[in-house]
């Protein structure tokens, strides 16, 4: 695969930025040491810096010719809120936290790209480095937007990369349309009667009547959605109680909505009150439904897409190139920005022979720098094509 050469040579830079950012993760709006870390490195390259942007994000704003196009590329740079079991010898030095996602390696990528473009300069216009804090559920992809970001710093267009330990190393998909879900909370309160747990006839027990209410919750894309519309439904959380002989009075179930098209949200978010409270009165008891709308889902703009494509074909030839991979249901929140400028969103595979493999979210992942340089190249070569000389 054609990895620019001279991004090539300060690989194993790039994979030291990295390493060193895996050991010191840090949760959103609290990216302040990575904050300043990507801030050095850029004005150490003559690219002008931009801070405090949803707290701790940053623009970094290169210029160069004459021509009004501008670009933007984004990475994001916080961590989950959990324990690291991967061993490798760069492994999260502060307990409860973990680059489990690879924000570590998009911030690299975007670190070396921004080196090569403003050592070479091979391009007329403006390329704005978008580093994005709070992706992991802060919305801080919505905060940059509400804050000014396009005002601010106006871009024609605007991508972003995501790992993809499910696709081999030199491969990516590039599809048009919705790629990534909707993702929303919900929260159900269950208010029963408390009492004493030999007397169960004369309390209204909201433990048996949340496992109820989270049996039935399945029958809803089961049963009530449109099998060719996807949709997912997790209860991930119960609490109740605090004593093994006592009823409590209420009980609490937590999860995520994931859906594609906005129908069908709003069909989820109806039923699943619906449900809930109809479950909960025929046991006596009440529900209180809270649905919350966090991240739309994110749509890739067609145009845009083949640009993409283009540029990631040239790089990894355009066989490696997939058009028509399905989405995936996670969430992803790049998807504010692509409401409010077209552009593209692609997932660049890191599955290598021995490392690279270990799905997201999972506390033995770790990003594969072999991809490092590779996603660098993408985004440079991405600039180059659509801020093209003479």
């Amino acid at each position: 695969m054609p990895v620019i050469n001279r991004i090539a040579d300060f690989a194993a830079e790039m994979a030291e930025w990295r390493q060193d950012f895996h050991r010191h993760p840090e949760l959103g709006f609290e990216e302040r040491r990575t904050s300043d870390v990507v801030a050095a490195k850029l004005a150490e390259w003559g690219i002008e810096v931009h801070r405090g942007l949803a707290t701790t994000g940053l623009v970094g704003v290169l210029r160069n010719g004459g021509s009004g196009r501008s670009i933007g590329l984004r990475a994001d740079m916080d961590c989950l809120a959990m324990q690291e079991q991967s061993g490798v010898p760069h492994a999260s030095t502060i307990p409860g936290r973990m680059h489990a996602c690879g924000h570590d390696g998009h911030t690299a990528t975007l670190l070396g790209a921004a080196r090569y473009l403003a050592e070479t300069r091979n391009f007329d216009g403006t390329v704005h480095f978008i580093f994005q804090p709070a992706e992991e559920g802060g919305g801080g992809g919505r905060v940059m937007v509400e804050e000014g970001l396009f005002e601010r710093f106006p871009c024609d267009s605007v991508y972003g990369i995501h790992n993809a330990p499910d696709l081999p190393l030199g491969e990516c998909s590039a599809v048009a349309g919705p790629i990534m879900a909707a993702s929303d909370g919900i929260a159900i309160t269950v208010r029963g009667v408390g009492g004493h747990a030999a007397k169960p006839h004369i309390a209204i027990d909201p433990v048996m009547v949340g496992a109820h209410i989270l049996v039935a919750l399945q029958a809803v894309v089961a049963r009530r959605i449109d099998p060719l519309k996807s949709a997912v439904l997790s209860v991930t959380q119960f609490h109740a109680g605090s004593a093994g002989n006592v009823i409590p009075d209420t009980a609490e179930l937590r999860g995520t909505v994931r859906t594609l098209l906005p129908e069908v949200r709003d069909q989820m978010e109806r039923l699943i009150a619906q449900v809930a409270e109809n479950t909960a009165a025929a046991h006596e008891a009440v529900a209180e439904v809270t649905y919350t709308r966090r991240y739309p889902p994110t749509v890739n703009h067609a145009a845009e897409t083949d640009r993409a494509a283009e540029a990631a074909g040239r790089v990894l030839g355009a066989a490696k190139v997939h058009r028509d991979l399905p989405p995936v249901m996670g969430g992803e929140d790049f998807s504010f920005m692509l409401l409010k400028r077209p552009g593209a969103f692609l997932f660049m595979g890191q599955k290598g022979t021995d490392r690279g493999g270990v799905p997201v979210h999972h506390p033995h992942y770790d990003f594969n720098d072999d991809l490092l340089p590779i996603g660098a190249s993408y985004f440079a070569t991405l600039v180059e094509q659509e801020l093209r000389r003479g």
